[in-house]
């Protein structure tokens, strides 16, 4: 059979391939699987939510085509909350309405290289963003970063060649939870600007930072869109992950050609979903403020549970992700799939957010605790307790 050959050498999903695992197991009652695997809410929207979606759906324009870039009322409303949020300047000219973060980011990458091209990612890396650089044919070019796991502006600067077309961050971080100071995220936009490359800036678990400031000032620079193309989604604000609503702001200019790629992929945005998203932006500010609280809790709940193991480090943590060194000296692809088998834990190992032989990232395991409360993080603890024991 023949396939595209930058497909077939692309890795599989990893959350699919976690899944797997958990097919090849057997959970007995008393010791139930908990999945801290995939980053995404468990629960519906919320009630007031699910009731305007179904009285969207008595709206015959709901089940039509719409237009590509999405539907002008929402991205004026997005456009008003990020000028609101940022103390700067979007436009609803500037925004474009995606079928979730990810098309954000594979347009964004088609509308700005060809095969042969390369992009810098700091490592750990968020694998859907080098999956799709690799089916591409573009290079996904390591930035390392150091033990705090933020990047720096200088050390991208020396991987930037003739090839190089962007550079990407994702802050709060997937899979680390590192919020990424302003300084660092300002001192990347200099550099691209600089050396005439874009910085893609995927913000999708903006909603959940620690800290109530903007998260950066790149919006209060009149010129932003000529530098910056930022990702955002509403999937993990407003639980629509299953209804795919994402965004990007960037220039219009580069809107028109991201317009070719929508398209031609899925036509335009789901109607129910950017409907809901919408009535999300207009109702549900207090209700977010509240899933952010609850969030943060649950942040400082697997800080505590994971600070009374010994030899378990958290590297990183925050947003839905905590990002934890374990302390065994098995491959953290093995000890993933064992504290399935013996603990009934789902995690993903370090190693799916990292390029193939990185030793750094196997001695460490990703944790989506967004999906667990305060019970099942403690029960994540116990668990990890006695499979440490049980392995020392």
């Amino acid at each position: 059979m023949q396939f595209n050959p930058y497909l077939a050498a692309t890795q599989a999903p990893p959350v699919m391939e976690a899944r797997r695992w958990i097919a090849e197991a057997s959970f007995p009652p008393e010791r139930p699987l908990l999945n801290l695997s995939q980053a995404a809410p468990v629960a519906p929207p919320p009630a007031p939510l699910r009731a305007a979606m179904a009285e969207a759906l008595e709206d015959p324009a709901t089940h039509l085509y719409g237009p590509v870039l999405g539907l002008p009322e929402l991205r004026a409303a997005l456009a008003a909350r990020m000028t609101r949020l940022y103390r700067g300047g979007v436009r609803a000219d500037q925004i474009a309405i995606t079928s979730g973060c990810n098309q954000a980011f594979c347009a964004a990458i088609s509308a700005l290289c060809a095969p042969g091209d390369a992009v810098i990612l700091p490592i750990p890396w968020y694998f859907n963003h080098a999956m799709w650089l690799s089916m591409q044919g573009i290079e996904a070019v390591p930035l390392p970063c150091d033990d705090s796991l933020i990047p720096d502006p200088e050390a991208a600067r020396a991987l930037i060649t003739p090839r190089s077309r962007a550079i990407v961050l994702v802050t709060p971080n997937n899979p680390t939870g590192i919020e990424y100071p302003a300084a660092v995220i300002a001192g990347f936009r200099d550099l691209a600007r600089e050396t005439g490359l874009a910085l893609i800036l995927d913000e999708t678990y903006r909603d959940f930072l620690s800290h109530e400031a903007p998260p950066h000032d790149l919006f209060t620079d009149p010129d932003w869109d000529g530098t910056l193309i930022h990702l955002y989604s509403f999937s993990k604000a407003y639980r629509l992950t299953g209804h795919r609503v994402g965004a990007i702001a960037a220039s219009p200019a580069r809107l028109a050609q991201i317009e070719k790629i929508l398209d031609s992929v899925t036509i335009c945005p789901s109607g129910l979903g950017q409907r809901a998203a919408l009535w999300g932006l207009r109702h549900l500010e207090e209700w977010l403020a509240g899933e952010r609280r609850e969030i943060l809790a649950r942040c400082h709940a697997l800080r505590a549970a994971l600070a009374r193991q010994p030899g378990w480090q958290i590297k990183g943590a925050g947003a839905y992700f905590g990002y934890v060194a374990h302390p065994f000296v098995m491959p953290d692809d093995r000890l993933a799939r064992q504290l399935v088998q013996e603990a009934g834990l789902l995690v993903l190992p370090g190693s799916m957010f990292a390029p193939e032989g990185d030793r750094s990232a196997s001695q460490h395991l990703r944790i989506a605790f967004a999906n667990a409360d305060a019970t099942g993080l403690n029960e994540l603890a116990q668990r990890l307790q006695h499979f440490t024991h049980a392995n020392s």
